[in-house]
């Protein structure tokens, strides 16, 4: 592998690789490599030796499951590329991937089109506002069709897409491309595997198609430029360096995305497409600019990729190894970062030493002295430091805005599988959510179980399977528990005495307490309404304190008693043998005695959900949130897209994020929020009755 060295600012692009799962992009990053020299192992995804598809997980599923970063030079300059899972379920990795990158390569599959992947990642470019461009994958593959693809583009994702590339021939018969910059046809040289090319006149029967794409590529072009547009109009030539330096400005206003093409596998397409990078993504300093907060002071700092500037760095990636313990991957926004250095972390408010500074080359690490503004890094074993902290200089502290990562939907729960998992499950599980934010896990008191959500049920169960081999902790996963509450109807009283007589003191305690029901939502109140001092004022809290103890253990089926209010009203007490003890067990009686007679019920936590979905879908969608006992609170549309919101009990909505996708192709998403308690219907109640009473039974025999 090539040595390492210093690349200035401006020799650096940094360029995120986006698409649907199975579109050829970490293949096609392979072959960036390998062409360029910066890789001397030419990788298979199939065989499970790709560059930036290395751990276990991956090869193991044959899918890109993380972001991984490699890099390709090209006539002096520094490529960096950022591979990124293409399956929803770890769409948190290809959003921090794209945080940090100034330009993005979207790549779709000659014979598959524009997927519900691709317009996730467009989205996710859209929202950063970064360059853009297409590459049509897999031109070798049996009906490949590059035509069809581009307007495929247009129509669904990006109007302002333009061929800057025609295949020569497609499937068995792609053997080049024609560049419609300079006009030329570069024929691939068979049996090499570095992407060379000769180049040559235009096949005839190309030459009318190419010269066509040619006009309309430079026309868009001239059009986002007054001085361009004007001398084309007067019949003036516009050169290939004028046309790219306009369309690289046109590009970070977001106004065209060109298309190129090529075969990943072969490397044919990819020095042209680098060749492009270059030329067309912007450097550090030429990107837009980040702003960044001042800690502590309402005051915001606008950074430039250059080495002049604060010192910025963000954290976009933490990962573990054996042995070296975590790496942290960063972006130098601004300022430039020596092998060495002290750096002040503001967020988390601590100094860090960063030893070992290095640029990574799929699973490699190479050291560098040094990293200039825009140049990505990784470092191992800082103290504090997590993702979405930034690292800067302690006399000029700033904060990069965060990575705003998806919200997991799915949970599970969880429970060690040998006890002596039980002492390392905790430590475990906080590691996996520092090295994947989408990833979370709690212990639920309530619920008395360990819940991780996360983004799919793929993404759950290649974080369980982390969990054994890099934390050799093992676990059985089950349904989470739903965190039932039960209330009354109607008003009650009853009297709780407890008298006991042992040797010495007795105990004594004698209360009588009516309860009755509040609206929804209000919880517990209590009064105190003794008079004549019946039961002195002293013990009164004691009452309150049983009822509130007894509330906590239910009254059907053992789950906490909410919405009423409790009066204390009357009661005795013996001025020997009362204490605090003896009027807590009577408050506990009373009442256990009045919920029974108050007509109890169970309630149920009803989640308010939004759907977005294509309006295709509408039906599935709607039929479906029916299915699961929702109520619809109303429709709006948005575009090509319907947002529905429902209410739906959380008993229903088990699994409910892979339903949606499975409906609607993955092309609907949907929000959660906790709305409040129903009463539960009489038949679901009595199955949760029974199933509280068997599960006290298995624990008491």
């Amino acid at each position: 592998m090539a040595a390492a060295k210093e690349y200035p600012s401006t020799d650096i692009r940094n360029v995120v690789v986006l698409g649907h799962g199975g579109s050829g992009k970490t293949t096609l990053i392979d072959g960036l490599c390998f062409s360029t020299g910066t890789s001397r192992r030419r990788g298979s995804v199939k065989e499970g030796t790709a560059l930036t598809m290395h751990t276990d997980e991956e090869i193991g599923h044959g899918i890109s499951m993380q972001a991984s970063l490699a890099y390709a030079e090209w006539e002096g300059t520094k490529v960096t590329l950022l591979d990124t899972p293409g399956y929803l379920d770890f769409t948190g990795e290809a959003i921090a991937a794209t945080r940090v990158a100034d330009g993005a390569v979207v790549v779709v599959g000659a014979t598959t089109g524009v997927e519900v992947g691709t317009e996730k990642v467009w989205e996710y470019t859209q929202a950063r506002g970064i360059p853009r461009l297409f590459f049509v994958s897999m031109m070798d593959k049996e009906h490949a069709n590059y035509a069809k693809v581009v307007e495929d583009i247009k129509q669904e994702i990006a109007p302002r897409a333009l061929p800057a590339a025609l295949p020569i021939g497609a499937g068995e018969h792609f053997r080049g491309i024609v560049n419609l910059f300079t006009g030329k046809a570069h024929i691939f040289r068979k049996g090499t595997i570095n992407g060379e090319y000769d180049e040559a006149d235009i096949p005839a029967e190309l030459q009318d198609e190419a010269a066509q794409l040619r006009m309309e590529l430079f026309e868009s072009i001239a059009s986002t430029n007054d001085e361009l547009l004007e001398r084309y109009l007067e019949g003036g030539e516009i050169s290939t360096g004028e046309a790219l330096a306009a369309l690289k400005t046109a590009m970070l206003a977001g106004e065209l995305f060109p298309v190129f093409c090529g075969a990943g596998e072969h490397t044919w397409g990819v020095r042209e497409l680098l060749e492009a990078l270059v030329q067309i993504v912007p450097a550090p300093a030429e990107a837009a600019h980040e702003i960044a907060q001042r800690p502590g002071l309402d005051q915001v700092v606008e950074l430039k990729g250059e080495d002049s500037g604060p010192l910025a760095a963000l954290i976009f990636k933490t990962a573990s190894e054996p042995h070296v313990g975590e790496l942290s991957y960063f972006r130098v926004f601004s300022g430039s970062i020596v092998n060495g250095q002290d750096v002040w972390n503001p967020v988390q408010e601590g100094v860090e030493k960063l030893t070992h500074l290095s640029i990574p080359q799929g699973k490699e690490r190479i050291e560098v002295d040094r990293l200039h503004a825009g140049d990505i890094g990784v470092v191992a074993k800082l103290k504090k430091t997590r993702t979405n902290d930034t690292l800067s200089a302690q006399d000029r502290p700033v904060v990069l805005q965060a990575i705003n990562f998806p919200e997991p939907d799915i949970a599970l729960a969880v429970r060690a599988a040998t006890r002596s998992d039980e002492d390392k499950i905790s430590a475990g599980l906080a590691k996996l959510h520092d090295e994947d934010p989408t990833f979370e896990s709690y212990y639920d008191p309530e619920l008395k179980q360990t819940i991780i959500r996360g983004l799919g049920e793929l993404h759950l169960d290649v974080e369980m399977e982390r969990l054994k081999r890099k934390y050799h902790v093992e676990v059985i996963t089950e349904d989470p528990r739903i965190p039932y509450r039960e209330t009354i109807r109607r008003t009650a009283e009853a009297q709780g005495k407890h008298k006991k007589q042992t040797g010495g003191h007795g105990q004594f305690g004698d209360c009588h307490v009516r309860i009755k029901p509040l609206p929804r939502g209000e919880g517990y109140k209590f009064t105190n309404a003794i008079t004549g001092g019946v039961i002195p004022g002293k013990f009164i809290p004691s009452v309150d304190k049983g009822i509130q103890e007894a509330m906590g253990r239910g009254i059907l089926a053992g789950y906490p008693v909410v919405d009423f209010a409790a009066e204390c009203f009357f009661g005795s007490y013996h001025s020997v043998d009362s204490s605090d003890m003896a009027f807590q067990i009577a408050g506990s009686l009373a009442f256990q005695k009045a919920a029974e007679k108050a007509d109890p019920v169970i309630l149920e936590p009803i989640i308010e959900v939004e759907v977005t979905t294509p309006d295709g879908y509408m039906g599935d969608v709607m039929g479906d949130l029916n299915h699961r006992r929702g109520k619809i609170l109303g429709m709006d549309q948005e575009g090509a897209r319907t947002r529905v919101r429902a209410l739906v009990p959380q008993s229903e909505l088990y699994k409910y994020a892979t339903t949606l996708r499975s409906l609607t192709q993955g092309r609907a998403f949907h929000k959660r929020k906790l709305a409040g308690y129903e009463e539960v219907p009489a038949h679901v109640a009595q199955k949760i009755i029974e199933q509280a009473k068997k599960e006290k039974e298995e624990v008491n025999a």
